[in-house]
């Protein structure tokens, strides 16, 4: 059993290590954190679980990592193991802090954020699937954080793992050999002894002043309904007591800490937090906007005056309108997306009403799989029923008078003679086995997609590049990537400017009048079958009235599809059996009459399912649950 770890707070720099697990999907980041979690200690038997860190039920239950996990384990290098691995002669006992961070490209900025709290990163391989898409996304973000790189394979205990194959295209990745490869297999505990110990040997420790003003950069908040805003840092200088009086140097807001601790995994409560330590900070506040993410965190008496540098806020790439399908539940709303914002800092949202749906917030997300996320945790989390519109992405409209719009919903778009409009492009990385390059051309073809270039990285498996309009890959892209080559190809993007495209507003009308959830804006050759695809839909969707409906796509004042909801007709000839034919004439006129006055006054009746059929759209999956 290890030795416990030095106590939090008297802890010398020099013997910790800061490091974090960056990986593709599915390559085994969470179950490789548990192994390391029972090999050091801090998880017994009793209480190990898969996935230990993946604390939310969405998480667990979709088999992904959402948010970044840090916690304190310690680790003893015994006299062998610090021969065979070259480790210098120092203490037997070292403190790691881990960070499990997800995998998935909507969450990237997750990745970024904890990055920075780190010396070091491992990088890790399927050896099965080898390097994908997402594995070169986060290796140059962690290239780009001057973190120092260990290689790992994962999985070599699978029949299809081809070690030596991946083992060199690894090694090719990050320019090492071959042997300083390490090859572990976290489901059996393969290896994982030895990684902890090349950890110790090869990450650097953290660099700091101790006898400077106290600096530590919040990486990440978390709201919790009894204690308020718990706060993330990483301490970069000084120390940070327990009961010191700290200012949050962006707000300039001041603070007593009530408590100050560790997560080892569950929170421990520590005397204060030393330079390269990674803990939380309770305040009791309970403003959420008072804690920011990417802020500094100093003393309020002889402070630092100069903060560290935060991060880059990310823009959202996709756009959608969140509405409760209660009208009272908005203030609910508005509070939880507040409070998801303190843990989600990539979330951007402002209120905005809708003449179908009513009050609301247009919301935007970093990629589809975030807004799926998000919804369901604001269902779960905050008890919340909401209908979302079909996701669009930031459209910049130049009028002929030389206007400029930036439209982030079809409502929004003007009227009148139109220039140019400019839609947002951004360069996505596929990675896929050789067999697939036609499929794959063939779809970002229709996409409209550009191939900027292609390299093998080995004799069967090629790197595509292209230039996506990001509308078209916010839909389909991915489940169709996925299906036309049999699940192989990774897909990876990040935003690379704007570029002027021939788009259209497409609006649907109901009785002639325009319903804006239904509004979209699309490419000119592709809304004809959006028009007459929402038209048959909300056919089948909305139940039939008394007078015939008409339901019309127009682009402007040129209707483009059309579909007719038939009239519930009333038998009035039941009672007029035998007679003359006239009289039965004369209430069939009468019957119409009746029908054409009450459709010059009266209103169609779309029911909320109509709706939220209707706006549900079949997204990129992401990830599906691990079996």
């Amino acid at each position: 059993m290890p030795a416990p770890a030095p106590q939090p707070g008297r802890t010398d720099p020099a013997i910790i290590r800061n490091f974090c697990i960056i990986a593709h999907i599915d390559h085994g980041k969470s179950t490789l954190a548990d192994r390391m979690l029972q090999l050091t200690g801090v998880v017994g038997e009793r209480e190990a679980r898969a996935q230990y860190l993946d604390r939310m039920d969405i998480e667990r239950e979709r088999g992904i990592t959402i948010k970044s996990q840090a916690v304190r384990m310690p680790w003893t290098v015994t006299e062998e193991a610090a021969r065979e691995h070259g480790i210098d002669a120092g203490p037997d006992t070292y403190v790691l802090n881990m960070i499990d961070t997800p995998g998935h490209v909507d969450f990237t900025y997750e990745v970024s954020r904890s990055l920075e709290a780190c010396e070091a990163a491992v990088l890790l391989v399927d050896a099965a699937q080898g390097i994908e898409a997402q594995t070169l996304a986060n290796l140059y973000l962690a290239m780009g954080a001057d973190l120092h790189i260990i290689p790992v394979l994962n999985k070599i205990d699978l029949p299809s793992a081809n070690v030596e194959k991946y083992a060199a295209e690894l090694a090719g990745l990050v320019g090492c050999e071959v042997s300083d490869v390490l090859l572990t297999s976290a489901k059996t505990g393969v290896g994982v002894e030895a990684l902890l110990n090349e950890i110790v040997k090869q990450t650097p420790a953290p660099v700091g002043r101790a006898d400077k003003p106290p600096r530590a950069l919040i990486f990440d908040s978390v709201y919790d309904t009894y204690r308020g805003v718990v706060t993330y840092v990483r301490v970069i200088d000084g120390k940070l007591s327990h009961r010191d009086r700290i200012k949050m140097m962006s707000t300039g807001a001041v603070h007593e800490m009530l408590e100050v601790g560790v997560i080892s995994p569950e929170p421990v409560k520590a005397g204060d937090l030393g330079v390269g330590e990674v803990g939380y900070l309770i305040t009791g506040v309970k403003d959420v906007r008072q804690s920011r993410v990417g802020d500094t965190v100093t003393s309020q008496h002889h402070g630092a005056t100069e903060a560290l540098g935060g991060y880059k806020h990310p823009n959202p790439m996709v756009y959608a309108g969140l509405y409760p399908i209660d009208g009272d539940d908005y203030p609910v709303l508005r509070d939880a997306l507040e409070k998801l914002q303190l843990n989600d800092a990539a979330l951007a949202y402002e209120p905005e009403t809708s003449g179908a749906l009513g009050f609301g917030f247009r919301v935007g997300f970093l990629g589809l799989l975030h807004m799926e996320i998000t919804r369901d945790r604001l269902e779960r989390e905050f008890n919340l029923d909401l209908i979302a519109t079909a996701p669009n992405v930031v459209y910049e409209v130049v009028m002929e008078d030389g206007k400029t719009f930036e439209v982030t919903n079809p409502s929004e778009y003007p009227d009148g003679k139109i220039a140019e409009v400019r839609e947002p492009v951004v360069r996505a990385t596929i990675l896929s086995p050789s067999d697939y390059i036609g499929a794959i051309m063939e779809l970002c073809q229709t996409k409209r997609g550009n191939l900027q270039g292609m390299d093998y990285l080995s004799e069967d498996r090629v790197e595509m590049r292209y230039t996506l309009p990001m509308g078209e890959i916010v839909f389909d892209f991915f489940d169709q990537l996925k299906s036309r080559t049999k699940g192989y190809a990774s897909l990876d993007y990040e935003r690379s400017g704007e570029q002027a495209a021939d788009l259209v507003k497409v609006d649907i009308l109901l009785q002639g009048e325009p319903v804006d959830a239904f509004s979209a804006i699309v490419h000119r050759e592709a809304a004809y079958s959006y028009g007459v695809m929402m038209a048959s839909k909300l056919k089948e969707l909305i139940p039939r009235q008394q007078f015939e409906v008409p339901i019309q796509a127009a682009i402007g004042a040129r209707v483009i599809a059309r579909e007719n909801i038939r009239a519930i007709r009333k038998d009035v000839l039941a009672k007029c059996y035998g007679g003359d034919i006239t009289r039965k004439r004369k209430l069939l006129e009468k019957q119409k009459e009746g029908k054409k006055r009450m459709k010059m006054v009266g209103r169609v009746e779309v029911p909320q399912e109509a709706f939220v059929a209707a706006l549900s759209t079949s997204g990129p999956a992401g990830d599906k649950p691990k079996k």
